[in-house]
C-alpha cells in the first residue's frame, strides 16, 4: 500500500515551515556532519535543503513522512558535496602533477620527446610478448584481465611479464628514472 502523494505545497504554511526548520535544524545539522565532518559546510548542506525546500514546495511531491524526507536529501547533498570536493581534489592533484613533470622537463636539458625515443627503444629491446604486454597496459590502458583474454593467456603471466618489463626498464633508464615517474604519471596513469 502505498502513501497518497501530496506536493508539499498542499499542507505547509510558512509559520508550519519555520517550526519545520526549528524542530530538525539541529539534528539534520548532526546528521550532515556524520558525512562532511565539517560543522560550516554541514550547517551550509541543510539550509540549502530547506531552501530548496521552501523554493520548489509547488513542485516538490512527498511519498513519505517529512522527517525522512528532509533526512534523505540531506544524506544525498552531502554526498554529493563529498563526491564534488574529490574530483576537485582529483584535479587539484593533476594539475600539480602536470606542473611538476613541465617544471621537470625545463629544468633537464633532455626535451620531452627524446625522452619519449629513449623509453620506445628500451621497451623495442623487451621480447615480443612482454612488449605487447606492456604497451596494451601502459599505452592502451588495458586492464590485466583484458589483456590476457585478447592474448589468451592468463592473467598470471600478464602479471608476471609486466613486472619484468617493468624490472628491464628500471635498470635500462635507470639515468632517466625521475622524469620517466613523471612521464608515465602524465600520459598513462596505467594500472
Amino acid at each position: 500500500m502505498t502513501t497518497p502523494q501530496t506536493t508539499y505545497s498542499d499542507c505547509i504554511s510558512r509559520e508550519d515551515f519555520e517550526s519545520l526548520f526549528n524542530d530538525h535544524y539541529s539534528r539534520l545539522c548532526a546528521y550532515a556532519y556524520n558525512f562532511l565532518k565539517e560543522q560550516e559546510g554541514s550547517e551550509e548542506i541543510v539550509q540549502e535543503v530547506f531552501f530548496k525546500l521552501w523554493i520548489n514546495r509547488k513542485d516538490i511531491v512527498i511519498e513519505s513522512s517529512m522527517e525522512s524526507y528532509l533526512y534523505r536529501a540531506v544524506r544525498n547533498a552531502s554526498l554529493n558535496l563529498i563526491k564534488h570536493i574529490n574530483i576537485r581534489e582529483k584535479y587539484k592533484e593533476y594539475n600539480q602533477e602536470e606542473i611538476k613533470y613541465d617544471e621537470q622537463i625545463d629544468r633537464d636539458p633532455m626535451n620531452a620527446s627524446e625522452l619519449e625515443l629513449k623509453i620506445r627503444a628500451s621497451i623495442d629491446l623487451l621480447p615480443e610478448q612482454r612488449k605487447k604486454i606492456f604497451i596494451l597496459s601502459r599505452y592502451e590502458q588495458l586492464k590485466y584481465r583484458e589483456i590476457a583474454e585478447q592474448l589468451g593467456i592468463s592473467v598470471k603471466t600478464v602479471e608476471n611479464q609486466m613486472g619484468k618489463a617493468l624490472k628491464f626498464l628500471r635498470e635500462e633508464l635507470a639515468d632517466y628514472l625521475p622524469l620517466i615517474v613523471l612521464f608515465f604519471n602524465h600520459f598513462f596513469n596505467g594500472e
